[in-house]
């Protein structure tokens, strides 16, 4: 077990004492985190940046580490997020095994890996870390939270837990709370985990790793992140060459598995897969209807109650319509439900082929639409 940090990235410690949503108390914990750009006098120029589940703080080149990061498309001098004019904070989720605390962190009081004992995760846990990382750097409110796939999720929590910390929000491809369909997918990858006999109730180490159950997982991920007209125009049915045919009947056969494998063996072993399984089963608990739930309320009406709780100035919300993990009917509720709460909210659909991943590559598409309503905030 190991954690996996990017060089250049600091860290901010958690108080003593971080009482966590399910009860639990996390001690001596810490988040990672990566700025660029810088503060105005008015300290009024701030972005926070919130990840999806498996991303580090390490978002683009900064002068703390050179090599390109997993938004650089969009982030930096002259870009979409405009480093020139925004100090732009981005902070690895609690839980993760990026820097921030979770369970591939020592505990301080055992002395080694928390494994599964780290306390239960909840996406309110993430938020209220960031919120932390955004108090102790003197932020007084934030200009704008953006927040990608669980990092909307993360967003809506930070924005209704701690009222008037951000003007604005931008929401991409992010959920008020989670499907049965994304339940359902995000059930089989930790299932797979689980039932590699190397996962051993979390504790395996660097030389008996639940890497099957961890390539099955991200597989099945990878499948949901881009949509079926991609898998189409970029695989059709071709087949491999022979001499890259893996000699099993019942084996690779196809381009696209392939892909998938390669894809799947460079991430197994950069992502922990315990914290793996505690992000994953924070998104599913997840409902921002909770906050409005009432005995015998109904569920889709409580869910737009909740997000009219969230108050904020302006808001934007992305979707893409190939996306079949987070559907775009979900970014739409979260632009109606946040206009409900007064904000002047707009829903923009976008068409990318490339769904649910379209955020990170689809940059001509979502950097225009970031850009310009970063644009109007200043």
């Amino acid at each position: 077990m190991s954690e996996f940090i990017p060089p250049g990235t600091r860290f901010i410690d958690l108080p003593e004492r971080f009482e966590m949503k399910r009860g639990g108390v996390l001690r001596d914990g810490r988040v990672a985190y990566e700025t660029w750009g810088a503060l105005n006098a008015a300290r009024d120029n701030a972005v926070l940046i919130l990840t999806g589940l498996s991303p580090d703080a390490h978002a683009a080149a900064n002068g703390g580490n050179a090599e390109p990061g997993w938004w650089e498309g969009m982030l930096g001098p002259s870009k979409a997020i405009d480093t020139n004019h925004w100090f732009v904070v981005c902070v690895n989720s609690l839980g993760s095994c990026k820097g921030s605390t979770g369970p591939a962190s020592l505990n301080p009081t055992t002395g080694e890996p928390y494994r599964l004992d780290f306390p239960e995760l909840s996406v309110e846990d993430c938020a209220d870390a960031a919120a932390h990382v955004v108090r102790a750097l003197e932020i007084p409110q934030l200009a704008c939270v953006i927040g990608n796939s669980m990092g909307g999720m993360v967003a809506l929590a930070f924005l209704l837990r701690h009222p008037g910390i951000a003007r604005a929000h931008i929401n991409i491809s992010g959920a008020a709370r989670a499907l049965p369909f994304s339940i359902a997918i995000r059930s089989l990858q930790r299932e797979a985990i689980r039932l590699d006999p190397n996962w051993n109730g979390g504790r395996y180490d660097e030389h008996t790793y639940p890497e099957s159950g961890m390539r099955m997982a991200r597989k099945l991920g990878v499948i949901t992140y881009r949509s079926a007209l991609e898998w189409d125009g970029r695989f059709g049915r071709v087949r491999l060459d022979s001499d890259r045919a893996d000699g099993d009947p019942f084996g690779l056969e196809f381009e696209v598995e392939s892909y998938l494998e390669a894809h799947a063996r460079r991430f197994v072993r950069r992502f922990d897969p315990n914290c793996y399984l505690y992000l994953s089963r924070s998104m599913d608990w997840f409902d921002i209807g909770d906050y409005a739930m009432h005995p015998g309320g109904n569920s889709d009406v409580d869910a737009g109650a909740g997000l009219a709780l969230v108050k904020v100035e302006r808001a934007l919300a992305i979707g893409v319509q190939t996306d079949i993990l987070f559907p775009l009917q979900q970014q739409q509720a979260i632009a109606e439900g946040l206009r409900i709460g007064g904000a002047h909210s707009r829903f923009l659909p976008l068409e990318s082929p490339q769904g649910h991943d379209a955020f990170l590559v689809d940059i001509a598409r979502f950097g225009p639409a970031v850009g310009g309503f970063l644009a109007e905030l200043h």
